[in-house]
């Protein structure tokens, strides 16, 4: 897919996508809270502060290299030939931002975006590594992300690259769509929230000699359930902005995205609820904002290209994954992520993307990828990016970490994280004017 294949934007859609985009760092801020929330409460400031220093650095590291490998759609990049196709690897373009400008405001509109979604990406692992993760190995661990792992797959998918070829190459569909992200910015972030909940290992405390996991609450879920509306604004501009920019929708479309995202959010959440009050006799205030979540990441991938009814099943859907995969992950597998990141992000945007496979109906005036609509096996596309994530990103980002660990360990000592990562990285507590206790100084 070239430039010239999308429409070009009018004034009145550069504006319009220009303040869709501006709203995204609302996502960031509902995240952050999140993690706060969902953490212990003599580590809240430190998630707040490595939020900050998370999205700052998935920025710089972006700034420098990342658009470099991602590209543009028809500018330069790297390729090969097999059996006659060639496929797009990777792009060339200068490093800093050298080569901005070239594409006119859609590319200047498409790196600002980008920005914003490395930061959103580079966050979701923070959930996972909430109470126990170095200010300063999350920063390094950010900065191979935003500057290689999620430019490789953002080009592959929004760069021209292999992925988005399949359709040409291969026959199948339009190939690889994902309009606002469920794969190259959640799935990716989620992957990676994995790898680091793996190589940190459990919290102190949560797992007893039999093996059995402990409830270990957040402090506050009233930041979690009013994060839930920041998130809820910020995705709207998330995916009404990449479906303006990366689908060539009209403005008018937006409205569609908005109603799609908010049904998404809104049959998640209930969902969820829905499915802890049965099996638990109550709803559970956590679960309910990672359902409402986890609809907001299952609805990035289509965007506009369901119907109101399909967005609503997909988002119920994605609500009753994310309630039982955080159990399966805490219970039958031993990972220990405190704000859910890897069942909201990982697993309801791997759905997310399996879903635009059966539920899209691309219109017909509508060019996606080089091709018209109407190509047939548009769910073998999305579940070869799905294998791609699992099969590649995955192995590849657990062994930048890895490595990493090596040099630089990612977790804090066993004293910092029963004093409290806000005493021990930061030297002082969120909540100053109130006794935080330690687990070791309960009494018995």
């Amino acid at each position: 897919m070239t430039p010239a294949q999308l429409p070009v934007l009018s004034e009145s859609a550069q504006a319009l996508c220009a303040a869709l985009i501006l709203a995204v760092p609302l996502a960031v801020a509902g995240l952050a809270l999140t993690h706060a929330g969902l953490g212990r409460s003599r580590s809240a400031a430190q998630a707040m502060v490595g939020a900050v220093c998370v999205t700052a650095t998935a920025a710089l590291a972006y700034f420098v290299c990342g658009w470099s490998w991602q590209g543009y759609p028809g500018q330069l990049a790297h390729v090969f030939a097999v059996a006659g196709n060639t496929w797009n690897w990777i792009g060339a373009e200068p490093f800093f931002l050298g080569g901005l400008g070239r594409g006119g405001s859609r590319e200047a509109l498409t790196v600002c975006l980008q920005m914003f979604s490395v930061g959103l990406a580079a966050l979701i692992p923070l959930g996972a590594g909430n109470d126990r993760w170095r200010l300063g190995a999350s920063c390094a661990s950010t900065a191979l992300l935003a500057g290689w792992t999620y430019p490789l797959f953002a080009h592959w998918v929004w760069g021209g690259g292999w992925l988005a070829q399949l359709g040409v190459n291969q026959g199948w569909g339009n190939g690889f769509l994902d309009a606002g992200g469920a794969g190259a910015i959640q799935c990716v972030g989620g992957l990676t929230a994995f790898s680091i909940a793996s190589l940190l290992g459990p919290r102190r405390g949560k797992y007893g000699a039999d093996g059995m996991p402990a409830a270990i609450p957040g402090h506050n879920v009233v930041l979690v359930l009013f994060a839930c509306f920041l998130t809820w604004l910020g995705w709207i501009g998330l995916n009404g902005s990449g479906c303006l920019l990366r689908l060539g929708g009209s403005t008018a479309s937006v409205a569609l995205v908005a109603i799609n995202t908010t049904l998404c959010a809104a049959s998640g959440g209930l969902a969820a609820a829905g499915l802890t009050r049965i099996r638990f006799g109550r709803p559970d205030a956590s679960l309910c904002a990672n359902g409402w979540t986890g609809g907001l990441v299952a609805s990035s991938a289509a965007c506009w290209l369901v119907s109101p009814v399909s967005a609503a099943i997909t988002g119920a859907i994605a609500g009753v994954l994310v309630t039982f995969s955080v159990e399966w992950l805490d219970a039958r597998f031993g990972v220990d992520d405190p704000a859910g990141s890897i069942s909201v992000h990982a697993v309801c945007g791997l759905w997310g993307l399996l879903a635009l496979g059966f539920f899209a109906r691309i219109p017909q005036d509508l060019t996606l990828n080089g091709l018209a609509a109407g190509n047939p096996n548009q769910w073998l596309a999305q579940f070869a990016g799905i294998v791609t994530l699992i099969g590649f990103v995955l192995p590849m980002t657990y062994s930048l970490n890895w490595l990493l660990n090596r040099f630089y360990p990612q977790r804090v000592s066993a004293e910092g994280e029963a004093d409290g990562l806000d005493l021990y990285e930061l030297g002082a507590g969120a909540y100053p004017e109130f006794v935080i206790h330690r687990e070791d100084m309960r009494p018995r």
